[in-house]
Parts: structure tokens; C-alpha cells; sequence
């Protein structure tokens, strides 16, 4: 763990967001921002309504059911829900219930964790270096480089099993991705975490799902006990699953994403704004793993490409 005044600058990963095909965000077209709009401004008759938060997130774990294209399953093992900001606050409160721990993440992963950890925390790919009893994991599903499972992501959950690791699983893309089926009833998974930055245009609302196993009254269940999390966010989200199917993305943008990655001579991911490249056409995409992340979300409502 580092100490005080030893704060690192170089960034966690390269920042790709500034090419044209960097970053991942919710596809945003004339209907889903008109819609968002509607959304909002319907919202604030919610703030004084006390009840918006435990609607949220009991019409979010049967959203999460309703999926025709995906099988997340044995999610009722994890009974303790709570609202968060976006995936991003369960990540800290799992740093801070497992300071102690050395953290691991594959290479690819969301950079959020690397830079949250390199000033802080002790931690390492996953790929330097065998598992040890004190480490703890982090592993998004689909996986952040590629939009699909990752290739070693059971293996991983066997070893932290056999040595009482922990381990978080960061479901971010659910509502964009198809074809991922997945049993969570996996004695290493001690959180799961889910938002809906990317499925909708309304990632600065920071609305996000924790699920766990047992309540340990951390700081986040303090505050979704007493009443105290972001009820508009609460109120729009719950306005968003009742409207939006989690497979809509997919259904809607499936075939646009097919004809961009044609163009470009990728392979379609699972999570329908990307495009995988795994022959180096597109090295300056590299984010850390073994493919390059082409993100298609600005593209896909009109098909047009830039021209670069």
C-alpha cells in the first residue's frame, strides 16, 4: 500500500475516448434523448417519495429475469439490494471492505479499478502471477475488453474458491449484450453490481444496482436503510425498465452493428457497441489485453463512419 505523498500521475490506461472509436457509452439517437428528456423532467415528482427507491430496485431484479436473449441465473442467492452510484460506488465500498487485500483484475479490464488502486492499493494483473489466499477480485461480465465472457473466468472462480477469495462481478454492459448465459450461484462471488449508464443515455444520473449476499451494514446499506440515495435517479431508472426491454439495444441495434463491423473487417461482440479486433488492423485501440475495443456508439443510428 502506498504511502502518503507518493501519488502516481501516469494515467491507468491510455485515454482512447478522444479517437473515434474509444470509450464505451450508451447509443444516443433523436428517440432515446427525447425520451431521456421526457424521463427526467417526469421524475421530480418523486423526491418526496419514499417508496421510489425499493420500487427501483425491485423492478431492476425482475428487468434483469426478463431477458430473452441472456441467462443470468441464481441471482436470488444475492437477497441484499441496494441503490448505488452507477457501478462505480460498489467498486469503492468493495476496495474498502478488502483494504487489506492485494486486488487483481485481468489485463483489458475496466480502468476505473486500475485507477483507483495505484495510488492506494496493493494489486496486479491476473495474468503476472498465480492467486494468493490474500487477494481479491474483480471481473466484469461481459468483460470490458471484448464485450463477451472472458475466456478464463471459471477458471478464476474455482481458484478463488479454493482460497476464500473474493470476488466482484461488475455486470455494466447487461442491456446492451445477447448470448451470455452465466449461474451466479458461485461460492466466490461475494457482489454483484449492475447499472444502466450504458443501456441509456444517462450515465451522468450515476444509476447502478448492488446486490449481495449477506447484510454486513457497510456504509452503502446505511444509507439505502435511512432513506438517504438519489431518488430522482431511482425514479428515471425505474421509469427506463418499465419502458425498455433488456434486450432492446440488442434487438435494435443488432443489425447496424453487423453492417459497421463488415465495414470495418471486425468481429461483432456481444455487446452490441462493439467491434473486436484481433489482428492488430487496429492496434491504437489496444487497451492492455489481447484484442482491440472498437466502440460503434456514436455510429450506429446513422451507419455513417468517419472518414479517417
Amino acid at each position: 500500500m502506498r504511502g502518503i505523498g507518493t501519488k502516481l500521475t501516469k494515467p491507468a490506461l491510455p485515454n482512447l475516448k478522444r479517437l473515434p472509436y474509444g470509450g464505451a457509452e450508451a447509443v444516443v439517437s433523436a428517440h432515446t434523448r427525447k425520451t431521456t428528456q421526457g424521463m427526467v423532467s417526469a421524475a421530480s415528482e418523486y423526491l418526496y417519495n419514499d417508496k421510489i427507491q425499493n420500487q427501483f430496485l425491485e423492478r431492476y431484479r425482475a428487468w434483469i429475469g426478463e431477458s430473452y436473449r441472456n441467462s443470468f441465473k441464481n441471482l436470488d442467492k444475492f437477497p441484499v439490494s441496494a441503490s448505488c452510484n452507477g457501478t462505480s460506488e460498489a467498486f469503492d465500498k468493495f476496495y474498502l471492505d478488502n483494504c487489506t487485500r492485494r486486488f487483481r483484475c485481468f489485463r483489458g479490464e475496466y480502468m476505473y479499478h486500475m485507477a483507483s488502486w495505484r495510488n492506494y492499493f496493493d494489486w496486479a494483473f491476473i495474468e503476472d502471477g498465480e492467486l494468493t489466499a490474500q487477494d481479491a477480485v474483480v471481473i466484469s461480465l461481459p468483460f470490458s475488453d471484448t464485450g463477451n465472457k472472458h475466456p478464463d473466468m471459471q477458471r478464476v472462480l474455482n481458484e478463488a474458491e479454493q482460497l476464500g477469495i473474493p470476488v466482484l462481478v461488475d455486470c455494466a454492459f447487461f442491456g446492451i449484450c445477447a448470448n451470455i448465459d452465466f449461474d451466479f450461484d458461485h461460492p466466490a462471488i461475494t457482489v454483484i453490481t449492475f447499472s444502466l449508464s450504458k443501456s441509456y443515455p444517462v450515465s451522468h444520473l450515476r444509476i447502478g444496482m448492488r446486490l449481495t449476499r449477506v447484510d454486513d451494514d457497510d456504509s452503502l446499506l446505511v444509507m439505502n436503510k435511512t432513506n438517504y440515495t438519489n431518488r430522482l435517479s431511482a425514479a428515471v431508472g425505474l421509469q427506463i425498465l418499465n419502458h425498455v426491454s433488456p434486450d432492446w439495444n440488442t434487438q435494435y441495434w443488432g443489425a447496424a452493428q453487423k453492417e459497421l463491423c463488415d465495414k470495418l473487417g471486425v468481429v461483432p461482440s456481444n455487446t452490441v457497441i462493439f467491434g473486436i479486433d484481433s489482428t492488430d488492423k487496429y492496434k491504437a485501440y489496444n487497451r492492455g489485453g489481447v484484442s482491440n475495443r472498437l466502440s460503434l456508439s456514436k455510429y450506429l443510428a446513422n451507419k455513417d463512419l468517419p472518414s479517417d
